[in-house]
């Protein structure tokens, strides 16, 4: 039982580093229509920001000067550059920020070198959130924190104890994407800025006629989902891993997450990104052949079958490659996304 409350618990946690990420690039899609190819390197960005600002000032305020710094980084780059070349077309765009991830890449590696930063959380991020304690006799328990010495230690012979501790620092990331996800809502639906900045995008040249700078919303958007994408990388960096290839490891799985939520629904992107978070998770943790998982449903198998290589593979090992099946799934059944919605004007 606590066994599946923990992997239950690391997928989500998983997943909601990936709605972080994925929101950042749904806010600019849904507002601009700009796809941006390198929105993973300015969660990279982020990361390494982090890790520097950190050594001089700490974790928490770098929680808080690396995403405004990413978000500088991302209007900056949007007024000098994107903006030239929205009149030739959604190509140009997509090729523009498609370089820029590898410009980002070589200066990462130019300014921090190749091999993986030393980013730790602090103090009170790195001991465990909670335990729980599975009891064969008094049952299944919760205890904040780590457990009392002795207490994962069984007695007797014949009593059976386990211990799970889920770590802090995937709780804080949790409750910061949810906060992260009730301010993007507010903000869009609930304020006068959302509002300028969603009819920005239907009708860019009334909003103009009203006194509004088109132009700078658009760049402030950009900024925005550029520097959420940085406060991903500053939990997600100090989490798991900081290192050059970090981005590539998340990239492909973001648009995944976007297409599959649908493009430009913020809540489709959230749902997207706990089934596949959890879906991976699961995934990692069970050992069974992909044979005997189709053997377990009722699907027969030829002698021939049985014996190939894919057959043979466990389900853990293609876990990188099912987010990717989920995502032709979806396109074969329902190419608008799981809360996508079709544009009816056209």
């Amino acid at each position: 039982m606590e066994f599946l409350v923990i992997s239950l618990l690391n997928g989500l946690s998983y997943g909601l580093v990936l709605f972080m990420l994925s929101a950042g690039l749904t806010l600019i899609f849904s507002m601009m229509g700009v796809l941006n190819f390198a929105h993973a390197s300015f969660y990279m960005l982020g990361a390494y920001f982090g890790y520097t600002i950190s050594r001089v000032t700490g974790f928490w305020p770098a929680l808080v000067l690396a995403p405004v710094a990413t978000g500088l980084l991302g209007a900056l780059f949007e007024r000098l550059a994107l903006r030239k070349v929205y009149k030739h077309g959604h190509v140009p765009e997509l090729l523009m920020t498609f370089g820029l991830s590898f410009v980002i890449l070589e200066l990462v590696q130019l300014g921090w070198g190749r091999v993986a930063m030393d980013f730790k959380p602090p103090q009170l991020l790195q001991g465990p959130a909670f335990t729980l304690v599975n009891h064969s006799v008094d049952g299944l328990r919760v205890l904040w924190g780590r457990a009392p010495e002795g207490m994962c230690t069984a007695s007797d012979a014949l009593v059976r104890v386990a211990c799970s501790q889920f770590p802090a620092t995937r709780g804080f990331m949790m409750v910061t994407a949810l906060v992260m996800l009730l301010a993007v809502w507010l903000l869009l639906k609930r304020t006068r800025i959302g509002l300028v900045i969603q009819a920005a995008l239907s009708h860019p040249h009334m909003v103009e006629a009203l006194g509004h700078d088109v132009p700078r919303v658009f760049m402030l958007v950009f900024g925005a989902g550029s520097a959420l994408a940085g406060l991903a990388g500053v939990l997600g960096g100090s989490t798991f891993l900081t290192e050059p290839t970090m981005a590539a490891a998340v990239g492909p799985v973001i648009f995944v997450v976007v297409v599959v939520g649908g493009l430009g629904s913020l809540a489709g992107a959230f749902l997207a990104s706990l089934l596949i978070g959890v879906m991976q998770v699961f995934a990692v943790t069970l050992d069974h052949s992909v044979g005997s998982m189709l053997v377990q449903m009722g699907v027969a198998l030829s002698p021939a079958a049985q014996d190939s290589a894919l057959i043979k593979l466990t389900v853990s090992q293609v876990a990188p490659v099912l987010p990717y099946v989920l995502l032709v799934l979806i396109l074969a059944l329902r190419p608008r996304g799981l809360l996508g919605a079709r544009d009816e004007t056209h």
